[in-house]
């Protein structure tokens, strides 16, 4: 990010006068940092250099209550992302061009909306991930005449990157399924809760905290309302959010009850965003999809009285420096504790095309 350097009053001044002070990365100017606040109590300007020599700085967590999702993220939460993906009959022939599920097999650069949306979303949340392997699973599909509405998509139980998340989709195809239905999510959705539960209890023996996120991409509602919402109540007490991107021309509106099923004092844990709303631009459904999950990630921890941890601090030997050009990642800000993907995010993170 870049440094500056300024004395103790040299700080405080700034503070009050609004200063900015230039950031540089080998002898580059950067940026600008300015200080909101800054203060010395307890001693006299004189004996200020004489102090800050036997002061120790400690990290401050907030008030119970006030903490934050950047709170929790900076304290090391790790954040663990599953992809479910809709194989019904509905999405038609994959083989026939202007489907739903439609591969360029003779244009690699050109990606369908599935994979938009999967590319999109996962190269923001792979950024809290620090293995960055994904189990990915569909549903709505028969094998050996039997419909399966959860089973594993590729070889592997978990894939790493979003570009094993698209091989395996991809691969999918060629597992010798026939694409059927209904729409079912419950199998997807427990799944997901007993696994987000699982990593909870490891997290917590080893003193670490975790989270999981379940991004569903369908292109059709849901056949069982009740029963997903049921599954959804049922799932709001594990450390969960569910993310439900619909792709296509189909009538989403009977997936607006995902908004208002929880009831009074349950946690929401599930939200829906309809694809072609945002498919201009790849920042704009990033932004639509992820801005309901830093308060459901707090709010699931703050229900349980679970206080972020102080924020991880890396050893020298842990510092990667990357040998390439300098890199300012533009895709990412935080605003009030939520994850705010910035303007012009489609020259940076573009999952809409796979050439970027």
């Amino acid at each position: 990010m870049g440094s500056f350097e300024t004395t103790v009053n040299g700080l405080v001044s700034g503070a009050q006068t609004g200063q900015q002070f230039t950031l540089t990365q080998k002898g580059k100017n950067v940026g600008t940092l300015a200080a909101t606040h800054a203060s010395v109590e307890g001693v006299s300007s004189g004996d200020i250099s004489e102090h800050m020599e036997k002061t120790a700085i400690t990290p401050v967590s907030p008030p119970v209550g006030q903490e934050t999702f950047a709170d929790y993220v900076s304290g090391g939460c790790e954040l663990n992302v599953m992809v479910a993906i809709d194989f019904t009959g509905s999405n038609g022939d994959p083989r026939k061009e202007g489907t739903l599920h439609y591969l360029h097999r003779g244009q690699p650069q050109v990606r369908n909306d599935y994979e938009k949306a999967i590319a999109s979303i996962l190269s923001i949340l792979g950024k809290y991930d620090s293995d960055q392997m994904y189990p990915v699973v569909g549903f709505g599909a028969k094998y050996e005449g039997v419909v399966r509405h959860c089973f594993q998509c590729g070889p592997d139980p978990e894939v790493h990157g979003v570009e094993g998340v698209l091989n395996a989709y991809t691969k999918t195809f060629s597992s010798g399924l026939i694409m059927s239905g209904p729409t079912v999510f419950t199998e997807v959705v427990s799944m997901a809760a007993k696994k987000a539960q699982d990593s909870a209890t490891k997290a917590q023996s080893a003193g670490k905290q975790s989270y999981t996120i379940l991004l569903i991409v369908t292109d059709g509602a849901v056949s069982d309302p009740p029963a997903t919402a049921a599954e959804l109540e049922k799932s709001s007490s594990a450390p969960l959010s569910v993310v439900i991107v619909g792709v296509g021309n189909a009538d989403f509106s009977a997936m607006h009850f995902l908004d208002d099923h929880a009831k009074p004092g349950q946690r929401d844990i599930a939200q829906f965003v309809p694809f072609n709303k945002h498919n201009s631009s790849s920042a704009d459904l990033t932004q639509a999809t992820l801005h309901e999950i830093p308060d459901q990630l707090v709010g699931h921890f703050q229900s349980r009285g679970i206080s972020p941890l102080p924020p991880v601090q890396l050893e020298d030997e842990e510092i990667v420096i990357e040998p390439e050009e300098d890199e300012i990642d533009l895709s990412l800000d935080f605003e009030d504790g939520n994850i705010q993907v910035a303007r012009g995010g489609d020259s940076f993170v573009d999952g809409f095309n796979a050439s970027r």
